[in-house]
């Protein structure tokens, strides 16, 4: 464990925050210039191993600590700007989100956040790189038959993983590209595919990103019911290794695809919306694509715990659901969902969002635009 966080409950320390103490960018530039252009190019490597939540209480106790923990963050994302200037506006950025961050720690008790990747960008720089999903108003089920309607609820375990079970592959990064779409569809594939073949293999999202054309629009956004619809008539996805991720648009490369066997769906389905028991019947028996509200700042810098912070639910973003359970010690109920900004965001690259909210489209939308893709053996 992370010598910052509490040993009793795992969490960030509660910090008295006092804006004065935060560097101003005239004093910063009257402090060594060796220490300041320290990222200024190329970044320096330092020992100190942060965790993703990211700072103490002694960094925040004089403005050289707070400038040592801007530096240390820098080595760690390995982030480099293209001027002095550009530095202490991120500065000044970091600054801010550090301020709200250290708030919320104080103010929230079931989950928190820490200074991850995303701690240089104002919020409409984060979501203008990170979203991407295109909420379209019809939905394209391949029918209107929901198979797991007839499940009855006494019938659900009391809580499933997928992880645990071998059907979800490694967290992914989608960077900077609005492709959370292919990501969320993929990791439905690799999951259905490995529950019903008992191969768990790693797809590719550029393929949907190059090929997935009617409906979705590359690194500007798409829809999850599109893409499946694509693999369910296109022959199939091939393999990542075939076909790996470039992280911007390209051409559909049917060499590419011709390299390497295709993992094919039957078609899709889509969840009753707003109804989370239809979700959770889903869930029991395969990972689902679902989409949320991932816009916020609470969301950008989430770190652990039960997520039931604010937000809306103007879809966004598209991530996977593959999994559901209940935190005993605090009696919170949630989804288990994977993201796709890497594996140091969230737990290890993954949320765990409340369920049971009195609203029926659910915790940030999550309810409301469900689907997954079906397998005949």
């Amino acid at each position: 464990m992370h010598p910052i966080l509490h040993p009793a409950t795992n969490r960030p320390p509660t910090l008295p925050f006092q804006a004065s103490t935060m560097a101003s960018p005239r004093h910063l530039l009257k402090l060594s210039g060796a220490l300041l252009l320290l990222c200024v190019g190329v970044c320096v490597a330092r020992n100190s191993d942060f965790s993703i939540v990211g700072y103490s209480e002694e960094d925040l106790s004089s403005n050289d600590r707070l400038v040592e923990l801007f530096e240390k963050w820098l080595a760690k994302h390995q982030k480099a700007y293209a001027s002095f200037e550009e530095k202490l506006h991120k500065f000044e950025v970091f600054k801010d989100n550090l301020k709200h961050i250290d708030k919320i720690n104080r103010e929230v008790t079931s989950y928190w956040l820490g200074l991850n990747e995303f701690a240089d960008l104002t919020n409409d720089e984060f979501k203008a790189a990170y979203l991407g999903l295109n909420a379209a108003p019809a939905r394209r089920g391949s029918s209107r038959s929901f198979r797991y309607e007839d499940v009855s609820a006494s019938d659900l375990p009391k809580s499933v993983d997928w992880r645990k079970k071998g059907a979800v592959t490694e967290v992914k990064n989608q960077g900077q590209c609005g492709s959370c779409w292919a990501f969320s569809t993929v990791a439905a594939v690799e999951g259905i595919n490995a529950i019903v073949t008992g191969n768990l293999t790693a797809l590719s999202e550029q393929e949907l990103i190059d090929c997935s054309v009617d409906g979705n629009s590359g690194c500007n956004g798409g829809l999850m019911d599109y893409a499946f619809s694509y693999i369910a008539s296109s022959g199939g996805l091939h393999t990542e290794e075939a076909y790996p991720y470039l992280m911007e648009e390209g051409s559909c490369g049917d060499a590419k695809k011709a390299e390497s066997e295709a993992v094919t769906i039957s078609g899709f389905e889509d969840v009753p919306a707003n109804d989370e028991q239809a979700l959770i019947k889903a869930l029991a028996h395969q990972p689902v694509s679902v989409a949320i509200e991932a816009s916020g700042r609470h969301f950008q810098f989430y770190s652990g715990g039960v997520f039931d912070g604010p937000c809306g639910a103007q879809l966004d973003h598209g991530v996977a659901a593959v999994g559901y359970g209940s935190d005993k010690g605090k009696g919170h109920d949630y989804i288990i969902v994977r993201n796709s900004w890497g594996a140091e965001w969230g737990e290890k690259g993954y949320i765990r969002m409340k369920r049971g909210t009195s609203n029926g489209e659910g915790l940030c939308g999550i309810n409301k635009m469900a689907s997954y893709p079906t397998k005949d053996k």
